[in-house]
């Protein structure tokens, strides 16, 4: 079967939600170390390869929102598609503790492979359907561990991230903070966006209202909690933008 690193799902559906999920798969290709970075299972099961649970959340949230979806196919640990081309964590070599193998004497010519056969068409495909209607709103889909090597625990269940456009985030910030039950991170357990990464490039870039939602991937690490979040989140979702009457 011909390697895809990227996968659509109803790419015709009417809404204006666009679902992203960057760090959907720990999938290495055969063309890339014969498809291996030189890590344990053990590791590539981890956030460091990929986002955990995200993946399902991405595919029954766009189902809900009635929106497309995009979801990538290669580990973050090949090549990160939430970041620049130019940034230097593009590629990694040691994360959250774990020298990558198999990235350790990655040169320019295994950079550009991995551009043109993993990065590139993902994001061709993004751009694709971001281009299909003007009035496109920009869902990114991640997950977060629930606590670093060496660091304290993270409190929050879901986080919304945002940088200069807050027109969207500031709305569904108010709608989840109204939810007693949940602890609900602003920025947290990262801050807004980098330059160059997936929602500047294809939100920001193009004024197109936008969120990316961080959930805590032990609370979604099965498929009913994923369809679960998933379907809390598309009412809150739909009312936010609505009040913002974008």
């Amino acid at each position: 079967m011909t390697y895809a690193p990227y996968q659509i799902l109803g790419a015709d559906r009417p809404s204006r939600w666009l679902v992203t999920c960057d760090h959907a798969a720990n999938t290495v290709p055969d063309f890339v170390g014969g498809g291996s970075l030189g890590l344990p299972e053990s590791e590539m099961a981890r956030h460091i390869a990929y986002d955990p649970g995200a993946a399902g959340v991405t595919r029954f949230l766009a189902e809900a929102l009635d929106g497309p979806a995009v979801l990538s196919n290669f580990s973050r640990l090949v090549i990160d598609p939430n970041r620049g081309e130019d940034d230097p964590t593009l590629l990694m070599k040691l994360y959250d503790g774990t020298i990558i193998p198999g990235n350790r004497h990655a040169g320019a010519a295994e950079r550009t492979a991995r551009l043109d056969r993993c990065y590139r068409p993902y994001h061709g495909a993004v751009a694709g359907l971001v281009a299909a209607r003007a009035d496109r709103v920009y869902l990114s889909i991640h997950s977060f561990t629930p606590q670093l090597k060496g660091r304290p625990p993270r409190p929050w269940q879901i986080g919304v991230l945002y940088a200069a456009d807050e027109r969207l985030s500031a709305a569904l910030l108010a709608r989840l903070r109204a939810e007693p039950d949940l602890c609900v991170g602003a920025n947290e357990p990262y801050g807004g966006h980098l330059p160059g990464d997936a929602v500047d490039r294809h939100a920001i870039a193009q004024g197109l209202p936008n969120v990316l939602i961080e959930l805590r991937n032990d609370l979604i690490a099965t498929e009913d909690q994923q369809r679960a979040w998933a379907s809390r989140l598309a009412p809150i979702l739909t009312q936010a933008l609505a009040e913002t009457g974008l």
